[in-house]
């Protein structure tokens, strides 16, 4: 017998729970896989299935399964991929299976009724999930891993969510997962302001992270991604510079092997007019090349008088089949952003204090719309390349070059408490903000999965870069005054004189080396990583007498965490995590070193056996050092140490084939721990209330009368925060810088008109509300401005998929 070195030995394969019985017949499930190594592809098939199965590598060695297109069940799935290879399935005791040479399996009758465990199609991290429910994700390991066995607290929102609600951004994706304030500056068409577990988080784009300055992000069209999720807490262990309160993660929707096409017109209140479209199929008969068309059109007014929202998207797709075993697919993105600020800077006066004027119109501009713009740009071109190299190796590459450029004008009104008189005159700020951005990252690894005894391990060594050029500046002065009662257009603003705040060009090159081992033995689950960072920033500070300054610094970011897999479909988990980041800009001809944070966190995910339903739990503690913040003043200023303590709930998934459920629960104490003022010492981080909670139930009617109809209703409850900025105490008071608590509904109905007519299959009509009562609250006040919440938004749409 040949000796096989038992590192690279995977006697058992493709162990699954089987959750059926072989006499039961089982429905038929989508498959769309091209050739690749067949023990990869038959692990695949069963493991998903949950059907046992038992390879010996020496038979499967060399070979690659033949293409397995169609609806099949498990067993239909696997011989088809192991026509032409000589191998056969053998049955063995308790429904399992084995392979062996066709000449041993000639004699051995196959049960007619075969079983597969679920009836669910493909799923892959990367890919489509069925419902509201993702089951496997590569958010916070880069590996396809299940999400119950994930040692994190992860969420994950599906096409079909997203779909449901007619989200229009991620702020509008992610408002109902636990740990997460979504608009945290209230209705701003710009950007997506979100914070997860008290601080910005990092956005990055198919495992790549994205631009992101001082007042430009790339703001992704959601209608492009397959999913969004988010991970809390830090990983910087696997990705490097990353905040330690967690990432987003967004895939983009890829070419597929099934054609298919889709178009979506909407309207709605304020102006909105949008049409989308996607398209995805094979460009040849063999389908090695495939192809994905989408995008956005949108024309639309805004909650702010005299302010558009007008939005150009297109992202085409190419996947090419090189081999049977490699794979490279192209992504591309083109974003053209002409709107405004919509969340305005609204003074204290006539928000938040009383004034004699009275109150201010939150619908009313207090800007000057000849004077202002908001004109970004952001385009990116990367690919995504996929090589086994055999049944154990396979190598990744992710590469992209993006750039985003902004031009923006924008007025803010007010700014102290006493910025408005009693005849509503306001005296008001113009900022001239200019920032371009350049961007490159590439990230490669190899990913190993083989066995040493009984322990199975999933290795990922990897080696990434970033270079990133980023030229900012902010020039402030004193605008004509206007009213807030009776805004002023059209005002002479060639004689204000401006101050550069901001001003500078910094380079960023960062190198990071990672190791990581998801380990397995019996139900315990183990995984160990770290990673080496060094980062090198040169900096000139024109507004500081072109000011230079070099630094270099090196990071090791570790992570920890041990789980167990209980057959009752329990996993208890306890993990340990560490974050590296840079911090943008610098004070006094100087760049801010870099911010540094640490988590533990203790948690519980509990799937029901054989349901869509999953529930998890988690606790933590959270601390981090050298965070740079915005001062009430606009200035940045380091603090020295935040710590955020709080535990999560959160219930999510497929009750029924027709009832899907999103519900969470936040608890968040946070406080600065460590600062240079003591009046701010343990004062709660600004915009992270201490409850949170929100509900989503939708439901579809399959038969009887309603047919065709579905429905949908949500309720998203913030708690009260305390919002002044770090050295705010000396300019304005903490009752200035309270928000109430407030709670807001959402709302979705829907028709298949399909079943008026089967000539209509495949077209449908929906109308979706946010902010269902038109409840008029402010998000935010600073100490110095308020930002008005998001409005009632209407939308109506059609949508024709064939």
């Amino acid at each position: 017998m040949r000796a096989t070195s038992p590192l690279f030995r995977p006697h058992l394969l493709a162990l699954a729970i089987t959750l059926g019985s072989a006499a039961t017949s089982a429905l038929a499930a989508p498959y769309q896989l091209p050739p690749a190594p067949l023990a990869s592809t038959l692990t695949r098939i069963a493991g998903e299935a949950g059907v046992v199965l038992s390879i010996d590598p020496a038979l499967t060695a060399g070979k690659q399964s033949a293409p397995v297109e169609g609806d099949y069940d498990a067993i239909g799935a696997l011989n088809q991929a192991l026509r032409g290879t000589g191998l056969q399935l053998q049955p063995g005791s308790g429904g399992a299976y084995s392979l062996v040479p066709g000449s041993q399996a000639a004699a051995v009758a196959l049960p007619d009724a075969t079983v597969t465990a679920s009836t669910q199609p493909q799923e892959s991290a990367w890919g489509e999930a069925p419902g509201y429910l993702a089951s496997r994700t590569a958010v916070g390991s880069k590996t396809d891993t299940p999400l119950l066995e994930a040692p994190r607290s992860i969420s994950v929102t599906t096409r079909e969510h997203m779909q449901d609600r007619k989200v229009q951004n991620l702020d509008d994706a992610v408002r109902y997962m636990p740990g997460v304030i979504a608009s945290s500056y209230g209705s701003d068409s710009r950007a997506d302001w979100m914070k997860i577990r008290g601080f910005e988080p990092i956005q990055m784009l198919d495992g790549l992270p994205l631009p992101k300055g001082s007042y430009t992000m790339a703001k992704l069209e959601t209608w492009g991604l397959e999913r969004v999720a988010i991970l809390r807490g830090p990983a910087s262990s696997v990705y490097g510079q990353t905040p330690p309160g967690g990432l987003v993660d967004a895939v983009s929707r890829r070419p597929q092997y099934e054609s298919s096409h889709e178009v979506q017109v909407q309207v709605g209140n304020y102006n909105h007019k949008q049409i989308s479209f996607d398209s995805t199929g094979k460009i040849d008969d063999e389908g090695r090349f495939l192809y994905r068309f989408n995008g956005v059109g949108r024309d639309s007014g805004t909650v702010i008088e005299h302010m558009d929202d007008q939005r150009f998207n297109l992202a085409p797709s190419l996947t090419w089949n090189i081999a049977d075993d490699t794979r490279l697919t192209l992504l591309s993105q083109f974003n053209r952003d002409d709107t405004g600020g919509t969340s305005q800077f609204l003074p204290l006066q006539g928000t938040k204090l009383s004034t004699p004027a009275g109150k201010i119109d939150y619908n009313k501009n207090l800007g000057d719309p000849d004077w202002e713009f908001y004109d970004k740009t952001f385009y990116a071109l990367g690919y995504a390349f996929e090589h086994r190299l055999n049944d154990v190796w396979q190598f990744r590459q992710n590469l992209r070059y993006s750039k985003l450029e902004l031009d923006n004008q924008i007025i803010t009104a007010g700014g102290w408490a006493t910025a408005v008189d009693d005849d509503g005159t306001v005296a008001r700020g113009a900022n001239i903000y200019d920032e371009n951005i350049s961007h490159f990252a590439v990230d490669n690894n190899f990913q190993a999965d083989f066995s040493t005894g009984a322990v199975t391990h999933t290795l990922l060594v990897g080696l990434d870069y970033l270079r990133m050029n980023t030229d900012y500046r902010w020039l402030y002065g004193t605008a004509p005054s206007s009213n807030i009662i009776r805004p002023v257009y059209g005002q002479d603003f060639s004689n204000v004189a401006y101050t550069a705040f901001q001003d500078y060009n910094q380079k960023r090159r960062s190198t990071g080396l990672y190791l990581q081992d998801q380990i397995a033995l019996d139900a315990w689950r183990l995984t160990l990583g770290g990673r080496w960072d060094r980062l090198d920033t040169d900096s000139v500070f024109y507004n500081a007498g072109n000011a230079e300054d070099s630094r270099r610094d090196s990071q090791f970011s570790g992570n920890a965490a041990l789980s167990y897999v209980f057959d009752s479909g329990f996993t208890p988990y306890i993990s340990y995590a560490e974050s590296f980041q840079a911090e943008a800009g610098g004070s006094a001809g100087e760049a801010f070193q870099p911010s540094t944070g640490k988590q533990y966190e203790l948690g519980v995910k509990y799937q029901p056996p054989g349901s869509d339903m999953l529930f998890t739990a988690a606790a933590y503690d959270l601390k981090r050092q050298d965070i740079v913040s915005t001062n009430t003043l606009g200035a940045t200023q380091p603090l020295e140490e935040v710590q955020v303590r709080g535990f999560e709930l959160e219930a999510l998934g497929n009750v029924t084939e027709n009832f899907k459920l999103t519900a969470s629960y936040t608890y968040a104490n946070s406080k600065m721990t460590k600062v240079g003022d003591p009046r701010d010492k343990n004062r709660a981080l600004p915009l992270t209330p201490e409850h949170q909670a929100a509900l989503w139930a939708d439901y579809d009617w399959s038969e009887g009368a309603l047919a065709g109809f579905g429905v949908g209703f949500g309720a998203r409850y913030v708690g009260s925060t305390d919002n002044l900025a770090v050295g705010g105490l000396a300019y304005a008071t903490l009752e200035n810088a309270h928000s109430s608590a407030y709670t807001v509904y959402d709302a979705a109905v829907r028709y298949d008109l399909g079943q008026v007519d089967s000539s209509l299959r495949g077209a449908s009509v929906a109308l979706n509300a946010t902010n269902l009562f038109d409840k008029q609250y402010l998000s935010t006040c600073d100490g110095s401005y308020c930002y008005a919440g998001d409005p009632r938004r209407v939308t109506a749409s059609l949508n024709y998929a064939w």
